[in-house]
């Protein structure tokens, strides 16, 4: 729930992508999900984007079902391009992905979701720092920090530090959003991040987030982070 307005943001206002779902993605921007333990919202707003009927959501998690808990790509669903059931990936796939772009002379853009405690994943970083070296800047990446994980606060389990001096210095041009449920701050992020794209430098934006937005008994409460609710 704390990244809805994000992919509301991305799917509706800002992704040039195609509802004729094919795996290359040429010629339009591209979504990877690397955080994919939250499959549901990312679901919601691929069906709701025409990727697939809106009545197919109710076979979430079931068997045989399309909709699996993290997304996966054997079962052929429309808008997933990587299994992204093992956290700390997503970044490594897109900075292949957005050079692919380059080398095809693809002026679309590559965009990506993280979550805060997936980046205590070390793959993540060598990531960070060859998407620079490369001067990978059809690149925008999202964080979302709402400082949660499964086993507690993030800052708890291993802190992230001063997650936006770190990225920078890494060599990224990195934007924090305060809200990161706003979808008017959303939006002005990520237009920001578009009009930057071309300058040799990647893009990243640090959403700060509340886990289980617009539920009082959810938000900021780790222990939701796998639990369903019941009737």
């Amino acid at each position: 729930m704390g990244c809805t307005e994000y992919m509301v943001a991305l799917f509706y206002h800002h992704m040039k992508h195609n509802h004729d779902f094919k795996m290359d993605g040429l010629n339009e921007d591209i979504f990877f999900l690397s955080n994919g333990h939250i499959s549901p919202v990312f679901y919601s707003v691929l069906a709701r984007t025409g990727y697939f009927p809106i009545d197919e959501l109710n076979t979430f998690r079931k068997i045989d079902s399309r909709l699996q808990g993290h997304p996966a790509t054997h079962e052929n669903l429309p808008g997933v391009r990587v299994a992204s059931g093992s956290l700390g990936q997503g970044l490594s796939v897109a900075c292949g992905a957005a050079l692919a772009k380059k080398m095809n002379q693809d002026k679309n853009l590559v965009f990506t979701l993280h979550g805060d405690g997936e980046l205590q994943e070390g793959q993540n970083w060598e990531a960070f720092m060859f998407a620079a070296h490369k001067k990978i800047d059809n690149l925008i990446t999202a964080i979302d920090f709402n400082n949660k994980q499964i086993d507690g606060d993030v800052s708890d389990v291993m802190s992230l530090g001063d997650l936006r001096a770190k990225i920078e210095a890494f060599g990224w041009e990195t934007q924090v959003v305060e809200d990161g449920n706003s979808l008017a701050e959303i939006d002005g992020a990520l237009e920001f991040a578009k009009s930057r794209v071309g300058n040799g430098v990647p893009k990243a934006i640090i959403l700060r987030t509340k886990m289980g937005y617009g539920v009082d008994f959810m938000e900021d409460d780790h222990n939701w982070h796998g639990k369903a609710p019941n009737d």
